[in-house]
Formats: C-alpha cells, structure tokens, sequence
C-alpha cells in the first residue's frame, strides 16, 4: 500500500516555520515563513507536518496582552510561559499533544519514517534545547514540547526532537540537516 510517488519521510515543525503570522507580536523575522528551511525540507523530499501553535490556540494572537510588543523578547517570552502553564492550558496543550500523537501512529502504522520534529529554541512553548524562563534563555523544553514529549513516551515513539533559531539561519539549516541524515 501506498507504492507510488511520495517518500514516505514526515517531518514536524513548529507551526511558526510555516507561519510567521501566528508569533508574539515583535518577534517575527520573516514575512511569511521560514523559507530556507522549508526549501530545504522540500528539496529532500520530507512531508512537513506543522504542529498546531499552542500559545496561538491557548492565548490568542495577542497573547492575551496588547502591549506585549513593548517588552524584552524575553521579559514576554517569560511571561507567555507562565501563562501556558496554566491548568487551563496545560490541559488544551495536552489534548494538542494527544492529536499529533494520533496523526504519527497512522502515519508509523503504514511505515512511514517520522524523521523528527523542528521546534523554535527560546520558546516558551515549542523551544527544544533552550527555552524563556524568569527573563532569561535557559536550557530546557518549552511547556508544549514537554507535554508532546510525554505524550509521544506514553505511547512508545521514540522521536528526534531539535530546535532551531529563526534568527540563526546557517546553524538551523545545518541542524536540519542533521537530522535529515541520520
């Protein structure tokens, strides 16, 4: 089943590599999109799955704070983190997580490589590496890709996860391509 043209390999990234619109107001390094990156996707000939953005979902466009734009990056990025880890959130993040869980066990029943997922280091919600915390760039997990790396454990899926910077397009680019080897 499935024998015809397409390659089989899924990719996930955070939603905001294909959608520049949907990030905190003040933060977006591109128009639209990610481009090099997703051109680079492309031309390897990986499906892209785009992960819902969780702040976007829990939060709103204005991230529940019209004057957001006035603060640090990390100052606010800080702040979107608090509010993320809400019960509220948490428990909408959760059922998120359990979503793209279901989409990647479909895709795994008919063999198809699920190559990893791409988040946004420096996110409060989809940073892999770093994250913001009380004003500053930490290590560790934003609150979603925490919650989706529980999720993809509870359900025995062994996932590469990487971030990448939209501000530090050579290293992610050759992150990606990283993984995209292995």
């Amino acid at each position: 089943m499935f024998d015809d043209n397409r390659s089989k390999r899924i990719i996930l990234v955070a939603h905001c590599i294909l959608n520049q619109n949907s990030i905190s107001d003040g933060t977006a390094d591109f128009p639209s999109q990610f481009e090099e990156l997703v051109t680079l996707l492309m031309k390897n000939g990986v499906g892209i799955i785009q992960l819902p953005c969780p702040e976007l979902m829990c939060l709103g466009l204005d991230r529940n704070d019209k004057d957001g734009c006035t603060r640090e990056v990390l100052e606010e990025n800080s702040r979107i983190r608090n509010l993320m880890q809400s019960d509220k959130n948490t428990t909408v993040l959760k059922l998120l997580a359990e979503e793209v869980v279901k989409q990647l066990e479909e895709y795994r029943s008919y063999d198809f490589e699920i190559v990893g997922i791409v988040g946004i280091n420096r996110s409060p919600s989809c940073g892999v590496e770093t994250t913001s915390m009380g004003g500053r760039e930490v290590n560790g997990k934003g609150v979603f890709m925490e919650i989706l790396g529980k999720e993809l454990g509870r359900s025995n899926i062994e996932m590469r996860m990487i971030g990448v910077k939209t501000d530090g397009t050579e290293d992610s680019l050759e992150s990606v391509s990283n993984l995209l080897r292995k």
